[in-house]
This record gives C-alpha cells, sequence and structure tokens, in this order.
C-alpha cells in the first residue's frame, strides 16, 4: 500500500544549489542511479566511487557538513589534539635534554581548539569540492525510506521536503556514542562527556575519570593529561585497548602509559556518576562485586563504545532486517534483505573503523557497476593513536592459541634501532606472528614511533600472502624506523642482525 500509494503520488522536485548539483532532482520518471544515505567516510567515498564509474548519484546527509563522525567529531579533531598535546608535552619535558632551551612556555586551549576546528573545516570543504569535481548531487537533509527505491528528504535549511528516486540506495548512516548501560549516567557535554564533548572542553580539569580504557577513552585520556589533567581510567576489563590489541602489547602498553602518569583501575566496575557541588563523584567496585570506592572528578569521560545509527529511517517500513545490536544485516555483496538496498560501514557488521568504511564504499559501487567488489577483512589495520603509537593487523597471539594453529613470534625491540635510539624515542617493539610450517604472516603487532604508518606494510604483505622471509630480504632504508619491522620478521624466520 505503501509504495501503491507513493507511485500515485506527484513527486516533489526541487532545484538545488549543493556541491555539484545545479539540475533538478531525481524523480520515478528519471530516478538516480544510486543514492547514498549519509556523507561520512564511508558515505562519501562510496558517493564519489559510484559517480566515477558513470551512475548518477546523490549523498543525503544530515549533520550540514560532510566526512561524518570521523572527520567533524572523531578520528580528525581528535588527532590535532593528540599531536598538539603532544608537541606541548615535549616542550614542557623533552626539549632539554635534545640541547633545546626554551622558557615562557604556556598553554593557549582556545588556540589549540581553534587549530583543531580549522583542520576540520577545510576537509569537509574539500569533500565537498571532491563533490563537484566527480558531480554528485550532494543534499543536506534527513532522508527516511517511502519505498526500496524512494526517499523523503526534510531539508536541512527548513525549506520543506523533498522525494528522492532511485534505482539503488546504500545506507552509510555510522555510528553514535553508546549511553552508559542502564542509563544511570547522563551525559551533558559540559562535565560528563562523550568523545565529542572531550574535543570542546574549554579548560583543563585538574581531575578526569575516563571510564573505558578502550581507544578512545586511552587517546582522549592522554590529550588531557599531557595538558596537565590527572587522569584515571576505570576499564570493566583485564586489559586497555579494546577488542583486537595483542595481551602482550597491551601489557606494555598500559606500562609505559602509567609511566606517563595515567591511572589505571583495572577489573573495576563504574555503578553511577553524579554532580555533586561542582565536581562529578563516581562509584565503583570490583568487576566481580565488593566493596564500593568512590573517586571525585572535574570532567568524567564516558568512553563505553558505539552503536549504530538507524533511527529515523524508517527501515520497518521497507523491511530491512536488523541483528539484536541493532546493526544492518548484509550479504557479502553489501545487499540487505530488501533488493536494491545495500549498506556499509559502522551500521553494520565488523569494526567501527573509517578505513573499513572507505574500503566498503568502493566495493558496493563496484559492485552496482561491474557485479564485482571485494574487501578483505582479515587485513583491515587498527591504530592507537597515543605517544608511542599501538598498531596492529591480522590475528593475535591469543587469537591463535585458541585456533590451535602452530605459530613462530618474532620480536625486534625499537631500544635497537638506530633511528629510535638517535631520535631518544625507543620505546616499545615490533611483533610478527607467523604460521610455524609455511612461514606466512598471520599477524603483526607494533607498539612504538610510527607505529601508525609502519603497519601498512604489514597490511600490504599480509595482502599478497607474504611470508616472514619476503620481508626480511626486502631491503629497508637505513637508517630508519622501518628497519625494526624488517628485523622483527626475520626473527621469526632466523635470527635479527642487531639484536
Amino acid at each position: 500500500m505503501l509504495q501503491r500509494s507513493h507511485k500515485a503520488a506527484a513527486p516533489v522536485v526541487r532545484r538545488w544549489q549543493g556541491a555539484g548539483c545545479t539540475r533538478g532532482l531525481a524523480t520515478a520518471s528519471e530516478p538516480y542511479d544510486a543514492i547514498v544515505i549519509g556523507g561520512g567516510p564511508g558515505g562519501y567515498v562510496a558517493a564519489i566511487k559510484a559517480a566515477q564509474l558513470g551512475l548518477r548519484t546523490a549523498c543525503v546527509e544530515k549533520r550540514g557538513s560532510l566526512g561524518g563522525t570521523c572527520l567533524n567529531v572523531g578520528c580528525i579533531p581528535s588527532k590535532a589534539m593528540l599531536n598538539n598535546s603532544h608537541i606541548y608535552h615535549q616542550t614542557l619535558h623533552d626539549l632539554k635534554s635534545r640541547g633545546i632551551d626554551v622558557s615562557g612556555v604556556n598553554l593557549n586551549l582556545p588556540q589549540m581548539l581553534k587549530a583543531k576546528d580549522q583542520a576540520v573545516t577545510s576537509l569537509t570543504k574539500g569533500i565537498e569540492g571532491l563533490f563537484k569535481k566527480n558531480k554528485v548531487d550532494y543534499i543536506k537533509g534527513t532522508a527516511s525510506f517511502l519505498s526500496p527505491t524512494s526517499l523523503r528528504v526534510s531539508l536541512l535549511d527548513g525549506s520543506g521536503e523533498t522525494q528522492l528516486e532511485a534505482k539503488n540506495i546504500i545506507i552509510a548512516t555510522g555510528s553514535e556514542v553508546s549511553p552508559f548501560p542502564g542509563g544511570k549516567i547522563e551525559i551533558d557535554e559540559k562535565q560528563i562527556v562523550s568523545s565529542t564533548g572531550a574535543l570542546e572542553l574549554q579548560k583543563v580539569p585538574e581531575k578526569m575519570v575516563v571510564i573505558g580504557g578502550g581507544i578512545i577513552g586511552l587517546e582522549m585520556g592522554s590529550v588531557w593529561s599531557r595538558l596537565g589533567a590527572e587522569v584515571t581510567v576505570v576499564e570493566f576489563l583485564g586489559g586497555i585497548g579494546g577488542v583486537g590489541i595483542d595481551e602482550e602489547v597491551a601489557k606494555q602498553f598500559q606500562k609505559i602509559l602509567a609511566k606517563q602518569g595515567l591511572k589505571f583501575k583495572m577489573n573495576t566496575k563504574v555503578l553511577s556518576a553524579d554532580k555533586q557541588d561542582g565536581k562529578v563523584i563516581v562509584k565503583t567496585e570490583s568487576a566481580k562485586g565488593g566493596k564500593e570506592e568512590t573517586l571525585e572528578a572535574d570532567v568524567v569521560l564516558v568512553a563505553v563504545g558505539r552503536r549504530p545509527v538507524t533511527a529515523g529511517l524508517n527501515l520497518e517500513a521497507i523491511g530491512v532486517e536488523t541483528d539484536n545490536k541493532g546493526r544492518i544485516v548484509i550479504d557479502d555483496q553489501f545487499n540487505t534483505s530488501v533488493k536494491g538496498v545495500k549498506c556499509i560501514g559502522d551500521v553494520t557488521f565488523g569494526p567501527m573503523l573509517a578505513h573499513k568504511a572507505e574500503e566498503e564504499g568502493i566495493a558496493a559501487a563496484e559492485f552496482l557497476h561491474t557485479g564485482h567488489g571485494h574487501v578483505n577483512y582479515a587485513v583491515i589495520p587498527s591504530v592507537v593513536y597515543t605517544h608511542p603509537e599501538v598498531a596492529w593487523v591480522g590475528k593475535t597471539e591469543q587469537d591463535l592459541v585458541s585456533a590451535g594453529v602452530k605459530y613462530k613470534i618474532g620480536k625486534f625491540p625499537f631500544l635497537a634501532n638506530s633511528r629510535a635510539k638517535t631520535n631518544a624515542d625507543s620505546e616499545g617493539f615490533v611483533k610478527f606472528l607467523t604460521e610455524k610450517e609455511t612461514d606466512l604472516v598471520l599477524g603483526v603487532h607494533i607498539i612504538g614511533p610510527n607505529a601508525g604508518e609502519m603497519i601498512a606494510s604489514a597490511a600490504l604483505a599480509m595482502e599478497y600472502k607474504a611470508s616472514a622471509e619476503d620481508i626480511g630480504r626486502t631491503t629497508h632504508a637505513h637508517p630508519t624506523l622501518s628497519e625494526a619491522f624488517k628485523e622483527a620478521a626475520m626473527s621469526a624466520y632466523g635470527s635479527p642482525i642487531h639484536f
């Protein structure tokens, strides 16, 4: 009934002067080849790729700026704060030993926040430019399904609604901050903040409690610790770093962060966090139960994960299936349970990572055009952008033990790497996990300087089914940090030279 009444209605067509869009919006008689709902890393990449493949494409984004959570309130602004807070901390505590005398160093937090915002604005405008270059129609508004081939869009400028028609629709609506379980902690983005509020604090808190020892909590905790806050991380589990981190790396990581000043309360459950007399009182107990403990903070960061965004899409109207975690169910070609509707990124299965969503966006567009596409989920890297950085790809040691796989370990410390020693930045190591019989690289785990860049070499090697010996026999420039990568590979099949 919904589809019949929709087809009987006269389509609403508006002129839209968004980036790259100067023609009338598509109608039932002349539909788009593809519409992407969501302009985050997965969505905007899918839209650009579809347009490059010759498909008439539109992207609907409700935020008013492209780039999604990642660019606007996630990956990009947090990296700006991580980089600049590291420079500030290094200036205060490290430059003197390097023969650089400085004085009168002060934190200008408003300027640091402004630099963050400028980076975000520049990049969002850059994506709009890419839309224009590739002739993607950018529509600012909130989309909901009328049928599998039609959308109602409430326009962001308040001018009303319009209907869009498409042969194919790709859902790429991403994820949002998960509320604290049980609703016992209310986020106000002032004193009790999510990652979004943690990027906008107008002064450095004296004491900060971070609930959650995953990537977001550790990165934001590091930022405010460097800027002068006393940071305590409360984690329910026994290790930090979240899902996918190698246990040996996690232990070393915690030791290094503790040496930097972060405090940790592991195997600890948060019961509540309430504002009292200008402070936040956090009540905790052992994860196994026991005596309560109270922590006092000026700011509490709730970093307990993210959840898919599907509210308002009207999925029930067309019968799109979701699982018990609210994720949209898809097959190996990104098809949902409804023909013509695909889904990518955080709103479906897999790690909630921007680069995972981007790869899916390209593959989904290729499926629309050629019927073929590919994402290798076994070699999607993860990075924690603290200092030192932590990065990994592939299997962890605990994965291999659990699966009964016979494996070998190759390790090399940055302490034995000439470039790291010269830079006085030599904490951490590179760790290879290889199949015992074949020497095939199964996983690589790095904690140390430049780990986030170096992990790309591991992902490339694993994509091409390289052995550790393949990497060990490949010349790496001297002196570089990447020599530690080479020597860790050598250690997996033989012996390193410099350790």
